[in-house]
């Protein structure tokens, strides 16, 4: 099959196109035609070795951990799904090799969902990490609530997005920081926009001026202290990025793939709860420039990389 892979750490280019062995697929698996592949920031982070303490790389490497396809053929013991199911996942395991920027992958049962009816492929593949990210630390972290007072940061952001759109249907009000070219994407959300940098915990003060019942942390550091600062009494605090969290009371998340809250992720999704903002697609030969892209920041939602349709 054709895919994208890298065979050691390195910048975008060492990411090459061409022919790989197909993936076996083993019986708690299904074999997915890949249609859509998300970008995540982890990607590159991945790419550039930074997770090597945490993840075994088997070269050559296979990027990715989203997708949006059909199946093809089920495992031995994997009956939750059948031939031609459209499905969704976080193919996420614990070592780096067989991911999803390829024609095809075999994937987990534990790592998939039933797709969103209502969203097209290039929607569905950027629901699975962001969405279990967002859902794991605003629902199960935080336990957002109505009436809650929320900070997000990133709030435009791929999981940032979802984490408002999450958090306005518990009820709560969410204060997002963002870049001002966003704001209006923040209102359209639902969410009440601040501008990043210096001067941050004032602008939020003003608009919160008792404090926050929750925070939501993406980028760590200086973001992640002035969160705490902005906490209520009481108030509860989370990071994804920075495991100073621990050290000030908060809870350090990282996302696991779970096939339940990506089924919840799907009904909210067919309920018109969340809805994916696609910023940018690619085919999959350009999945390098999809990475730089990525590694600028400045996302508005997601990155997708395209495979084609026909087997």
């Amino acid at each position: 099959m054709k895919a994208i892979s890298y065979s050691g750490y390195g910048g975008p280019e060492v990411l090459e196109y061409g022919e790989v062995r197909d993936p076996k697929v083993g019986p708690d698996s299904v074999l997915v035609k890949v249609r859509a592949a998300a970008v995540n920031p982890v990607d590159w982070k991945c790419r550039e070795g930074y997770l090597d303490a945490l993840l075994d790389p088997v070269f050559p490497v296979i990027p990715g951990w989203d997708v949006a396809g059909v199946v093809v053929k089920p495992g031995a013991s994997a009956p939750e799904f059948a031939v031609g199911d459209e499905v969704i996942g976080y193919v996420r395991e614990d070592f780096l090799s067989r991911g999803t920027f390829a024609e095809y992958v075999a994937a987990p049962v534990r790592t998939l969902a039933p797709k969103p009816r209502n969203l097209s492929f290039e929607e569905a593949a950027g629901l699975p990490l962001a969405g279990l990210t967002a859902y794991q630390v605003m629902v199960k972290a935080l336990q957002v609530k109505d009436g809650d007072t929320v900070l997000v940061h990133a709030a435009a952001g791929g999981v940032g997005s979802l984490a408002v759109q999450l958090g306005r249907h518990a009820g709560a009000r969410v204060i997002g920081t963002a870049s001002e070219r966003n704001h209006d994407f923040l209102r359209e959300l639902g969410a009440e926009p601040v501008t990043y940098g210096e001067g941050l915990v004032d602008r939020v003060r003003a608009l919160a001026p008792e404090g926050v019942d929750a925070a939501f942390d993406t980028i760590g550091g200086d973001t992640l202290k002035a969160s705490a600062e902005l906490l209520a009494t009481g108030g509860r605090l989370a990071s994804i990025t920075d495991g100073g969290v621990l050290g000030l009371g908060g809870q350090y998340c990282f996302v696991r793939p779970d096939a339940a809250d990506l089924l919840r992720l799907t009904e909210l999704a067919e309920q018109g709860v969340v809805t994916v903002h696609v910023d940018k697609t690619f085919p999959l030969e350009r999945a390098a420039d999809a990475h730089r892209l990525s590694e600028e920041g400045r996302t508005r939602g997601k990155i997708v990389v395209t495979v084609d349709g026909q087997d």
